[in-house]
């Protein structure tokens, strides 16, 4: 009888301690648990350690209190000023609710994710290229504001949602390229011209000081040739003065041109020419720079042949300048030509020298 009732007790002792092993439950720190009895949920909420339940009669769901990280595929869609990109974001977010998480949608994790999807697509509907670019703060927050709206009322709440990465076709990111490239060399020509301007100014003051100084720019000059030497250079450069160039050109202009009352420079009060008188003292004649003058030779010795034809050559001059003193247009010029004949056999000198007529000069005006 006493076997019989300590074999009970043992069996009795067995089955409460299986029974309570089966109800026995741990959740941990960043769970927490959702109790059903017989298919309804209890309000309490079982708490992080260790907790019971009554076996086959109460079953015990854990919910993860962590913040989950879920990645949002990327989305294809046209912009509103019509450029086609993709966007892929990141959406962040946890659990505040967790009997209503379990109730109220079937896979909040899957739910979440649909609705980052759509708004995602809503957004890149929405906005601008430049927008989606640049101004990514305020779509990040419009986005996060879309999808929480639905998600209260799952139990979660969304922490930050991301947009991670743009994707533009590669003709659009030419055209940004270019773009960006103008910009910049627009703003490389401002800043260089801006540069210009002050340098000029700097450079006019330094001009004006110089011309008050003449001694500086003679310093200056000596500085260039000493910049210039260091270099080792056999070639040295001097600066060459504006002036002396004015200087010569001045120099090569052409020569004033005779007189228009044809007197070709002959004084007539002095019966002699432009050129003064000759070494020999006869005159000389002028005359225009295309025509040859034949100047009077000089005196030819006793006894050679034509000596006595002197006097002849004289007479023929004197009478060329009285003429144009006169203001009369000689017909001809005079040339005083002494030829002379070889003498003759027997000692009989030949004709003297004779004064013969230029008749080119006549041709020519």
């Amino acid at each position: 009888m006493i076997e019989t009732l300590l074999t009970v007790l043992v069996v009795l002792l067995c089955c409460g301690v299986v029974y309570a092993v089966a109800g026995a439950r741990v959740v941990k720190q960043y769970e927490r648990g959702v109790v059903f009895r017989l298919g309804r949920l209890r309000r309490e909420v079982r708490q992080p350690g260790f907790t019971m339940i009554v076996p086959a009669v109460d079953r015990l769901r854990k919910v993860n209190m962590q913040i989950v990280t879920l990645p949002v595929p990327a989305q294809e869609g046209i912009t509103r000023d019509n450029v086609t990109v993709r966007v892929d974001a990141v959406v962040y977010f946890k659990v505040v609710s967790p009997a209503d998480a379990v109730v109220a949608v079937e896979d909040y994790r899957f739910a979440v994710s649909q609705m980052a999807q759509t708004s995602l697509r809503s957004i890149i509907g929405k906005s601008d290229l430049d927008d989606l670019l640049s101004n990514r703060e305020k779509l990040n927050q419009g986005l996060e504001l879309m999808i929480d709206s639905p998600a209260v009322g799952w139990g979660v709440h969304i922490d930050r949602v991301e947009i991670k990465d743009v994707s533009l076709p590669e003709t659009m990111k030419r055209s940004m390229a270019r773009q960006a490239e103008a910009d910049r060399e627009r703003r490389a020509r401002v800043i260089n011209a801006d540069a210009e301007f002050q340098a000029s100014r700097k450079l006019a003051d330094a001009a004006s000081e110089m011309s008050r100084q003449p001694a500086a720019l003679q310093l200056r000059l000596l500085q260039t040739v000493v910049a210039v030497a260091a270099e080792k250079n056999s070639t040295l450069v001097l600066p060459f003065p504006v002036e002396l160039l004015r200087f010569l050109e001045r120099a090569q202009q052409p020569a004033a041109p005779p007189p228009a009352d044809g007197s070709d420079g002959i004084d007539g009060s002095t019966g002699s020419t432009a050129n003064g008188p000759s070494a020999d003292g006869s005159a000389a004649l002028g005359s225009p720079a295309d025509e040859p003058v034949a100047e009077p030779s000089g005196a030819a010795p006793a006894g050679a042949p034509g000596a006595g034809q002197a006097p002849a050559r004289a007479g023929a001059l004197a009478g060329v300048t009285a003429r144009r003193a006169a203001g009369e247009a000689p017909a001809s010029t005079a040339r005083a030509r002494t030829q002379g004949t070889p003498a003759r056999a027997g000692g009989e000198a030949g004709p003297g020298a004779v004064a013969s007529r230029d008749e080119r000069r006549d041709d020519g005006r």
